[in-house]
């Protein structure tokens, strides 16, 4: 394990990579398996005498451990700076808060751009299928490496709300309490047809070679672009849109070609432009993979409700967007009516909002006064100071 500790604007960080021996392998749904597995992480906050205060943050699909400490590749802020912080709701002066790069990805985490021990070459398409449930799996094994025996919540938005309830429903015994932020317990039809056409657009750019691309020295950034730009129409809504850009053009006149005519296209085309700076081609197939295969009640003959039979009592809190249609409010309603029936203490709110899906990595007091409240009340029931 490489472990630093530093204070970086006030900010009492941590991390690095906790490395498993290949005695301790990682076992896969799909029938993998990763030996001398790899895990990136970042810590902010001190971990209390009695290991009470621990919060993991699970991040969503293009995510990564750097949630509140400057991105290493891009310079720029925490993804989730505006909630970890000094007088934040999730605050490190209060609580000892650890963010991951899942599984598959591509900061640190072994994922298909890791070198594989057995040919001396990056994975590349040999690199097994994973599951929602193996990167929680991951998580669980860096949690008890670090000593921590019960976590006092997981929270997550999005992909990282998914892996809350996986948590929930795999680890029970190891969580006190969860925040489920705009997230389903299931990928939807529409849901996989959008990631196909990115996943279609990434192997479609001739430098995807395959998959093979790093062994030839070349990266499919078109195509990467192109899957970036698709799925980011998916995380606004049509009034933020209309709102930020309506049709207003780039400079007087039309070009009478294929330029970037509109501020929404100059938009989405930087958008694709700054996330191949930062993200791996292959990474993008195997994470939304994931993502399509996840269906929290399958394992459970169907019914969701069963997958919380053993999290009575974790406190929940379930939290969506009105405008989200990403994962619409319907299916965060479809979890909290599963808890219900399962016996579990769940709060579900709306916020009402107009920022689609994204809304909960921007400015959004009332996520802030929530999620703060939420925390606060399980705070005190756990005797935290």
């Amino acid at each position: 394990m490489d472990d630093t500790g530093s204070v970086n604007g006030g900010l009492l960080t941590g991390g690095g990579v906790m490395r498993f021996p290949a005695d301790k392998p990682l076992r896969l749904d799909g029938g993998g398996v990763l030996a001398s597995l790899e895990i990136a992480y970042k810590t902010y906050g001190a971990l209390n005498a009695d290991k009470s205060n621990a919060v993991l943050v699970c991040h969503a699909l293009t995510g990564d451990q750097h949630a509140a400490s400057v991105h290493p590749v891009t310079g720029k802020p925490g993804w989730w700076d505006r909630v970890i912080g000094p007088g934040l709701p999730l605050d490190p002066a209060r609580y000892f808060i650890i963010c991951t790069n899942v599984i598959g990805g591509c900061m640190g985490s072994t994922g298909p751009s890791s070198i594989d021990a057995a040919t001396g070459k990056p994975y590349g398409l040999t690199f097994p299928m994973i599951t929602i449930a193996d990167m929680v799996r991951a998580q669980a094994m860096l949690i008890e490496a670090l000593g921590i025996e019960t976590l006092f919540a997981a929270v997550g938005g999005s992909m990282g709300g998914m892996q809350v309830l996986r948590w929930a429903s795999d680890y029970p015994e190891k969580l006190f309490s969860a925040v489920c932020i705009a997230a389903a317990a299931r990928h939807s039809a529409q849901n996989i047809a959008f990631h196909e056409v990115g996943r279609q657009a990434i192997m479609a750019d001739p430098d995807w070679r395959g998959g093979d691309y790093l062994s030839h020295g070349v990266r499919p950034e078109k195509g990467l672009a192109v899957a970036r730009m698709a799925a980011h129409i998916t995380y606004l809504s049509e009034a933020a849109l209309q709102r930020k850009f309506g049709r207003e053009l780039q400079r007087d006149g039309l070009s009478w070609g294929f330029d970037a005519d509109f501020q929404v296209e100059s938009y989405l085309r930087h958008q694709g432009a700054a996330f191949v700076d930062r993200f791996d081609a292959n990474s993008y197939l195997y994470i939304t993979r994931a993502l399509d295969y996840f269906d929290l009640a399958a394992s459970f003959d169907g019914q969701l409700a069963r997958a919380f039979e053993r999290a009575r009592h974790v406190k929940f809190c379930v939290l969506s967007f009105s405008s989200d249609w990403l994962y619409p409010t319907a299916e965060s309603r479809d979890v909290v009516r599963a808890l219900n029936a399962a016996g579990c203490r769940a709060s579900f709110v709306e916020i009402e909002t107009d920022k689609g899906h994204d809304a909960f990595f921007l400015d959004e007091p009332q996520l802030d006064a929530t999620l703060r409240g939420f925390l606060n009340a399980q705070a005190e029931a756990r005797g935290l100071s």
